[in-house]
């Protein structure tokens, strides 16, 4: 596994949308009833789609969308949950724990996988599975594995919107594509400018709150993942009420740290009024602080432009350490000696 096939996994990101546009999910039709709370399940890079959920279905459902990165689920779920089982493998052992919970339960149950024993246990049980495409790695497939819980959602009738969404997030996503990629110089390469400036730091990314939060948590495990180094992310308006208070000292520390903004044309008036504040207060005990803007009209394409950057960025910043992205011997390791 190399660095070269984790440019071609971000390259081709937006024909994950495209493919899963064409999705059959005629089967929706036996799961139309009335929920009280939708519940995803998922690890790492299986669960960023349901956060990701999480904060769209926010402001376009009544219904509350749930994210259990655990063994175990909340005793609230029952026949009337919408339980959404996500593994991109089909054997996270806290995905398939809670899919049994979830199934003991009565809770209404698909999943979204690429195999595994999560499709072959969903198949005797009677449920339905979403198979997405193989050959990536869980964090390269964000768009397999979030458009399907959007798609489903939208099938359902519980939000609208998501054909349309996706269908801009793939051209605003093409579009910057030209732009990231590795054959676009230095100077000219905002992902690559971005790399050069948190080497030998640490980045902390800052997002807001029902905007971009989850992508400044994406932002940070992509880092932590790719580039193999810390890095740390907060959430407006709330990181106003602790963190920001933390940057007096140590000054040696504070003097490494490399601040990204995520920022976004919706954030509201008083947290844009908060950011520069913020800005100010900090200037001069970081190292850097770098903006990032979205781009697009959707929320999903404002979102995943977001992603985007943060995505190549740390790529470029694994290369900039002399470090192969793709393979995460940690994790392999610790799956290892858990078996």
């Amino acid at each position: 596994m190399t660095a070269e096939q984790m440019m071609e996994y971000l390259y081709g990101l937006p024909e994950q949308f495209v493919g899963s546009l064409k999705l059959d999910l005629a089967f929706v039709s036996r799961y139309k009833k009335e929920y009280r709370n939708i519940v995803v399940s998922g690890m790492g890079g299986s669960a960023i789609g349901g956060d990701i959920l999480r904060v769209y279905a926010a402001n376009k459902t009544p219904i509350p969308v749930l994210v259990v990165r655990d063994y175990n689920i909340p005793a609230f779920v029952d026949q009337n949950t919408l339980f959404l089982a996500v593994s991109y493998s089909g054997n996270t052992e806290e995905t398939l724990s809670a899919y049994s919970q979830a199934r003991e339960k009565g809770a209404s149950i698909i999943c979204i996988t690429t195999g595994g024993k999560l499709k072959a246990m969903a198949e005797q049980d009677g449920y339905e599975v979403v198979e997405i495409p193989s050959g990536l790695v869980p964090r390269a497939a964000t768009g397999c594995l979030f458009a399907p819980l959007a798609l489903l959602l939208d099938e359902l009738g519980i939000i609208e919107g998501v054909y349309q969404e996706l269908q801009e997030t793939v051209e605003v996503l093409q579009g910057m594509r030209e732009q990231l990629h590795p054959g676009v110089e230095a100077g000219r390469n905002q992902a690559r400018v971005i790399a050069g400036k948190l080497k030998d730091s640490l980045p902390v990314i800052w997002g807001t709150a029902g905007i971009s939060e989850v992508a400044a948590l994406r932002w940070k495990a992509q880092i932590n993942e790719n580039a193999k180094c810390p890095a740390y992310y907060s959430i407006f308006p709330e990181l106003n009420h602790n963190e920001i208070v933390g940057f007096e000292v140590p000054q040696e520390l504070l003097a490494s740290i490399s601040c990204i903004i995520l920022r976004d044309k919706y954030d509201n008036e008083r947290v844009k009024r908060r950011i520069e504040i913020s800005k100010d207060i900090i200037k001069d005990q970081v190292k850097e602080i770098i903006e990032v803007n979205s781009q697009g009209e959707s929320y999903l394409a404002r979102f995943y432009s977001l992603v985007y950057i943060g995505d190549y960025a740390s790529v470029y910043l694994a290369l900039e350490y002399g470090i192969n992205p793709t393979p995460v011997k940690v994790i392999d390791y610790l799956k290892a000696q858990l078996a």
